[in-house]
């Protein structure tokens, strides 16, 4: 089996995190890793930067609301991820009907049943046509009139429910606030999805695989949220027709198997993002993060930290200081004077993307 020092650096390659790899745009950059989670609209532009070159929040703004080449919605585990835009449809073909049948008890003890939520997705719709892109408390006041209350969890449900379905993504930014759009407004049709049923199962283990090798079908069905059947089914496939080779247990694209990428005498820091995929894209987190301080990465309650890592190892977390004009790393250990200067140039160049343009 390879060992964590090798296995972490091809995980880190592919993911454009290490070896110098980087690619020359939002959109190039979501279609190497497929996903970005995006819970937190911030960490995922920051997580798009840091597989970039030189890539501005601009930039990023523009592939999803000009060029609309990315899109953000509820895709992997029911939560927001950014995805290329021509994948939208069949990846929410796939994993939403497992999403909502997981989400029926939620919507009980909310009291949303399946005749209010139905009533609701039409209302989205029409508000949405009749409007244009709508914020979530613009979309609430409108679900109000179904007797929906404003405050608690009902209203998210509800739009979620709306997304799950087909009816709505997200939009445009409206003065720093995400909206909501009818998805084939925003994204029109091409026809025929491009993939169903087994193959687009099939396809999204190997689109993981491409992100995320060398992995094992457990770390698949983690990342993904499909029962474990399933992705021994996707692996089945992949296997009868040579698109994956098996190197002990850990599994890599048949095509994709290269040497193990040099190491540099400059080592390759990075600044992740809270929820970064590289962290949380895997079942267990030993390869990145050293188990005597992957508390201080994951301290509890749902929250993964904004993490330095160096060639892939996860070397210190950070913290922005007031109105994003600073960086405050907290390294696990003392490090040597290479990787303090890769810091202070990821300090610099978060604080630059951040930097509100006038």
């Amino acid at each position: 089996m390879p060992d964590q020092e090798s296995i972490r650096r091809l995980r880190a390659c592919a993911q454009a995190l290490a070896g110098g790899a980087r690619e020359d745009s939002a959109e190039t950059v979501v279609r190497r890793v497929f996903a970005i989670q995006a819970q937190d609209a911030t960490a995922a532009d920051l997580g798009i930067r840091v597989r970039g070159r030189d890539i501005t929040a601009q930039a990023i703004r523009a592939a999803y609301e000009d060029e609309r080449s990315i899109v953000r919605n509820w895709y992997m585990r029911g939560t927001l991820h950014t995805i290329p835009s021509g994948d939208a449809r069949w990846v929410s073909q796939l994993l939403s009907p497992r999403i909502l049948a997981a989400t029926s008890r939620r919507y009980q003890q909310l009291g949303l049943d399946d005749d209010l939520r139905r009533r609701a997705d039409h209302l989205i719709r029409r508000a949405l046509a009749a409007h244009g892109a709508l914020t979530r408390a613009e979309l609430t006041e409108r679900l109000t009139t179904l007797g929906v209350p404003p405050d608690g969890q009902a209203p998210f449900y509800l739009i979620r429910h709306a997304a799950l379905t087909g009816i709505l993504c997200h939009g445009p930014q409206r003065a720093g606030e995400a909206t909501y759009v009818l998805l084939d407004d925003w994204l029109p049709s091409t026809g025929r999805f491009r993939w169903e049923g087994d193959d687009a199962l099939a396809e999204l283990a190997r689109r993981y695989l491409a992100a995320h090798a060398p992995a094992t079908l457990e770390d698949f069905a983690a990342w993904s949220g499909l029962p474990i059947t399933w992705a021994r089914r996707a692996w089945k496939m992949l296997a009868e027709s040579g698109v994956i080779t098996e190197c002990d247990a850990l599994t890599m694209l048949a095509g994709r198997v290269k040497e193990l990428p040099r190491s540099s005498d400059t080592p390759d820091v990075r600044m992740l993002p809270a929820y970064d995929n590289y962290l949380i894209g895997y079942r267990t987190r030993d390869a990145s993060v050293p188990a005597l301080h992957q508390a201080r990465v994951w301290p509890g309650g749902g929250l993964i930290r904004p993490t330095v890592i160096a060639d892939g190892l996860a070397i210190a977390t950070w913290t922005r200081g007031p109105g994003s004009r600073s960086i405050q790393v907290d390294a696990f250990e003392p490090v040597p004077p290479q990787i303090e200067q890769g810091i202070d140039r990821g300090k610099a160049a978060v604080v630059g993307f951040l930097r509100p343009t006038t």
